[in-house]
């Protein structure tokens, strides 16, 4: 049996996660939407200032929920990227030196493998060979995944990640930040055809997304109302972004899906949360005869239990990473 204790701080959310043998036995977040919600975005530097004085106290709260000591650790591991350099430091950094002080092994994990991988925690087969939909605020990617550390780039955005033009579609109409969450509430009583609004490269042929001619479409729209949008008029426009953004995501990955022959389909990230993808996709995936495999809520946005999830097979496969490795704000998952 192994047990990996991982820290991810990649953008906003500092987090600790303890697995043994894959299986999650605790993972804390804390998360710092309220420290950058008056900026309505994140700030680089005071995201990596507020990772360093929750980091000691969410181990401690990781090693007493799993009813362990850090000398119980069989190795540790970190977010190495991509991310923003500055906060990735921070967790990389207290990983390898807990992994000095204990002389354990230290692995260096791939943000967006974690994403990847996170549908399979816990799962009863573990990792399947899959079509994977990585979908969140910085990325919007579709994968072919023959196996662990076996992937191949099938088609990515081309400009702005889907996270991103919901929220800044949602900022334009002046819904609290983060506004991806709050243009799905409303979205749900609004009618999705009430607005027309463009699908980036719907048929363009290949797997490529685009979302960045979206949210221009967007700021004309409301350029073009009389006044502010409220009620049945705003519950509309957001239904529309949403369906906007949501048939792209699932007409591409159902094309990926038979470009693959693959019958599962995993999907993570952020966005992955967001209700009206999921129930699409659920509605698309049963019309195809596709398994689909959500990521659970818990383990949509920045977490540590992916991070060990992922450290956990690396090293079930005799795989560590050097101390002197650097973390790398641009890291690819696949060789370009």
């Amino acid at each position: 049996m192994s047990i990996i204790l991982a820290l991810e701080t990649s953008c906003d959310e500092t987090a600790v996660a303890i697995t043994r043998d894959g299986e999650v036995l605790a993972s804390e977040i804390s998360s710092q939407i309220a420290l950058h919600r008056p900026y309505g975005g994140v700030v680089p530097e005071l995201a990596s200032r507020s990772h360093l004085p929750q980091i000691r106290p969410l181990v401690e709260a990781a090693t007493a929920r799993a009813g362990l000591r850090l000398a119980d650790v069989d190795a540790f591991a970190a977010t190495a990227g991509p991310g923003l350099a500055s906060s990735l430091l921070i967790g990389n950094t207290v990983a390898k030196a807990l992994a000095l002080a204990h002389r354990r092994p230290f692995l260096a994990i791939n943000h967006l493998e974690g994403h990847l991988l996170s549908p399979f925690v816990g799962a009863p087969g573990g990792v399947v060979p899959c079509v994977a939909l990585i979908v969140s605020g910085g990325h919007t990617m579709l994968l072919h995944c023959r196996g662990v550390g076996d992937y191949r780039l099938l088609g990515r955005t081309r400009d702005d990640a889907a996270g991103e033009a919901f929220d800044k579609t949602a900022k334009m109409l002046g819904l609290p930040y983060p506004g991806g969450p709050h243009l799905d509430q409303l979205a749900h009583g609004g009618d999705p055809t009430a607005f027309d609004l463009p699908r980036g490269m719907l048929h363009s042929g290949d797997l490529s997304f685009s979302f960045s001619g979206l949210k221009t479409a967007v700021l004309y729209e409301l350029e073009k109302q009389p006044q502010p949008l409220t009620g049945t008029r705003l519950a509309d426009f957001c239904a529309s972004i949403q369906a906007a953004i949501v048939s792209v995501l699932v007409a591409k990955t159902l094309a990926a899906a038979r470009a693959t022959g693959e019958k599962v389909v995993a999907v993570s990230g952020g966005v992955s949360l967001n209700s009206g993808l999921r129930a699409s996709l659920a509605a698309a995936a049963a019309g195809a005869g596709l398994d689909l495999r959500l990521a659970a809520p818990a383990l949509t946005t920045d977490n540590a239990a992916m991070i060990a999830f992922v450290a956990a097979l690396r090293f079930a496969a005799g795989q560590t990473s050097p101390l002197e490795s650097d973390v790398d704000p641009n890291l690819p998952l696949v060789a370009a």
